[in-house]
This record gives structure tokens, sequence and C-alpha cells, in this order.
């Protein structure tokens, strides 16, 4: 009797286990007849194994099933920004009043070598557009700005994979010129957008396009070592259209080369850059003297950065400096300009993951004219200050400020503050 009393409970246990297994593979069910089948009480134990088995191979199946509908190789990260803050630019019409906006983006990381990636950017957001922080001429417009309606767009999409050990090249619709390089131009984190790259001047800034192109850098045995490193690439503004297409003077062509040498510590760079057609001459890469031309120009940008051996109190350094000359400009017109900045970054400041910020420089203005003329924004200078908080590894709060002097054509100055918080995921 007891030992019935135990093959039952034994019985009961194993089938509802197999029960709460099924629930996952329903289509293990057809399973169970071998042991509805099977009267011997004394091989329900080995029934129940050979059960168990069957599911587990069904599972494995459905594993691979499930894989195969969204790439194993696939990746998804994003984050999410909210911004409060104003701006005054002392302006009758100015509204120095608070704000609270959003930016939203995923970014989906897809390898099909193990070595290659197709990178897509979603990003969506409700600044109004050309509004005081994604404004492109008085220096407010922010890192985390992104006008619309809200709509989710795919705003970045590229591909790139290696060549041998040293050649990298990328081909996408949608990229812009700094994304195709050896190594980023600049290591200080802006909160406006002005500061980026070592200053969003003629020669970095650039707008989203169909492009392509390549970099090499030179393998050394040991990472610390220097190494040098070219990157060559082209952007088209009109090489989605069918009225101007790639390579072709009505595309507004943009064409960058980067020269650089350094170490994980340091880096000193050379970038030229030719633009056609008036390609992106406007917008936060210039005061507003300097705002759009039809003429070609070309650019020399120069960059170097330095790190210290720890984080504290001793800040990492980049300066940047961009010349550039508009050619055959029209009489009136300004014929060369330029642009500088300096950046202070500190990692670990007063707390392990929190961070600091400081950088000023003068926007790109221009310095010389065909003729007679002067820009009122030739002596500019922008500013900017942050800390950030971390509160934990997806949640960080930056309190900054920033301003400027004489930023736009009628001698305008400006300062703001924001609040940005950020939501990685």
């Amino acid at each position: 009797m007891n030992t019935l009393i135990c093959i039952g409970h034994i019985l009961c246990e194993d089938t509802m286990k197999l029960f709460q297994r099924l629930l996952v593979a329903p289509a293990a069910l057809g399973l169970m007849a071998p042991l509805a089948a099977n009267a011997d009480i004394t091989s329900v134990s080995n029934e129940s194994e050979v059960i168990e088995a069957r599911v587990d191979g069904v599972e494995a199946q459905l594993e691979e099933i499930q894989a195969g509908a969204f790439s194993s190789t696939t990746t998804m990260s994003g984050k999410a920004a909210f911004v409060t803050g104003y701006v005054d630019d002392d302006s009758e019409t100015d509204s120095d009043k608070v704000t609270l906006n959003y930016m939203y983006q995923l970014n989906m990381n897809s390898s099909f070598t193990g070595e290659d990636l197709l990178y897509t950017r979603i990003k969506t957001g409700n600044f109004t557009k050309s509004g005081r922080f994604v404004d492109k001429g008085n220096g407010t417009f922010l890192s985390a700005g992104k006008d619309g309606d809200g709509t989710l767009k795919v705003d970045k999409i590229w591909y790139q994979f290696p060549v041998g050990e040293s050649l990298q090249v990328w081909v996408g619709p949608r990229i812009e010129n700094y994304y195709m390089l050896a190594s980023a131009p600049s290591i200080y984190k802006p909160v406006t957008k002005q500061f980026a790259l070592g200053g969003n001047a003629s020669t970095y800034g650039s707008s989203t396009s169909p492009g392509f192109g390549a970099s090499y850098t030179q393998q050394v045995d040991d990472p610390s070592d220097g190494r040098f490193a070219v990157s060559v690439n082209y952007t088209g503004k009109g090489g989605d259209s069918a009225s101007a297409g790639l390579l072709d003077d009505d595309s507004k062509e943009f064409f960058l080369t980067k020269v650089e040498y350094g170490t994980p510590q340091w880096q000193v760079s050379a970038a030229f850059a030719s633009k056609t057609n008036g390609e992106t001459y406007d917008g936060y890469y210039h005061t507003k003297a300097g705002e759009t031309y039809s003429k070609d120009l070309t650019s020399i940008g120069l960059r170097a950065y330095w790190k210290p051996d720890s984080s504290g109190s001793i800040p990492q350094v980049q300066v940047g400096y961009d010349i550039a000359s508009v050619d055959d400009a029209a009489v009136g017109d300004p014929d060369e300009m330029s642009a500088w900045m300096v950046g202070l970054g500190w990692t670990d400041l007063f707390m392990d993951g929190n961070r600091a910020g400081v950088a000023f420089g003068s926007r790109q203005a221009a310095t010389s004219y065909n003729g007679a003329g002067s820009d009122p924004a030739e002596d500019n200078t922008v500013w900017e200050a942050y800390y950030t908080f971390k509160v934990n590894d997806g949640v960080t709060i930056t309190p900054a400020v920033f301003g400027g002097s004489d930023v736009e054509a009628d001698g305008k100055d400006v300062n703001g503050a924001v609040v940005l918080t950020e939501f990685r995921f």
C-alpha cells in the first residue's frame, strides 16, 4: 500500500512538472500519448524522463525559431532626455519663460559577420523648430535638442565593415562625415552643440546626407604606442534626389580628409574640408553675418586633446581651431572666417560617476571681406559650464549654464540655463 501511494505521489509530481513545461511548449502535448498508453506503473519514471527529454528538444527548436525571427546579433539601446530651462537673448520679442521638452532616441546595432555593423538611429522630439534650444543662430542649440512633433523617424542609417586589419569602410543613405573617421577629433562632452567636435565650425560641421568613406589605422604591437590614421569621406546633400544625385555639382557636396597621430591618452589632428554649392555654410557653424553662400568653401580644422593618467581634479583638455575661405567671394561678402574653442572636462569629480565640463571660445565669424565690410560678431565669445550627477547606471541629472556676447549680426548677447535629465537603457 505504501509503495502504491509513493508511486502515485511520484506520478502526480512528475505530471505537474510536465504540464508546467508543456504550457511553455504547446507543441509537445502530443508526447503525452506514450504515457497514457502504458499501463505499467513501474515504467512511469522512465517514461517521464523520455518525455522531459523530448520537451527539451521542442523548446530548443522553438528557441531557434525565435532567434531566426529577430537576429541574435542585433542589440538595441536608447535614451530619453527631459530638458527644463530658459534662454534670454536680450531682444524685445524674446521670451525667457521656463519650458519643458523631450528627446527620445533608439539605437539599433546589427552584425552579420561579427565584425561589421548596420547602425540605425530612430529619433524624435518636441522642441519647436528653430526654437531657442534648436536655434542655429545664437549658440543655444543643445546636443540633446531635437525639433519635431513627436513622430518617430529614421535619423541615421549606415553600414560599415572592415577590409583587412587596418581599413574600415562606411556607406549609408543617412550619415554625417564625423561618423566616418578612424577616431573622434574631440573628447569634450558638450551641452551646447557649438562645442561638439572640438568646435562645430565649417570643417566638421555637416548635415545628415547620403555618403561613403574609409579610414586607415596603423597597426601597432602595443596599444599605448602612437599610431597614424587617415580618414577620407564624402557626403552629398542631394544624393537621395533624382534632380541632384551623388557626385554632382547640384548635390551640395562635402569632401573631408582627416590625418591624425596619437595614443589613447592624447591626439593631434588636422582636417581639410571642401564644400561646394553652399553646403552647410549656415546654421550653428557660423554667426549670422556669415550665414549663407552660394560659393565654394575650403576649411582647415586643427584639433588636439590630452587626458590625465587618472580621473579627479586634473581635467582633460580639448582645443580646436578652424579657418575657412570662400572661393570667388562677391564684393561686400566675407571671404575668410575663423573659430576656436577650449574645453576642460573632469571625470569622477567629487564622486565616482559624476563629471563636469567648462568650455569657451568664439563661434565662426568673418575675419575678412572682399572689399569693405566687417562682421559685428567677429569678436564674439561663447561659453558653457555644467556638472553631471549620476543617480544610477541609467539616470543622470545635469544642471548647466551657457551664454555668449556679440553672437549675432546685431551684436546680441545671450544667456540661458537648463536642467537636463537623461535616461539611458
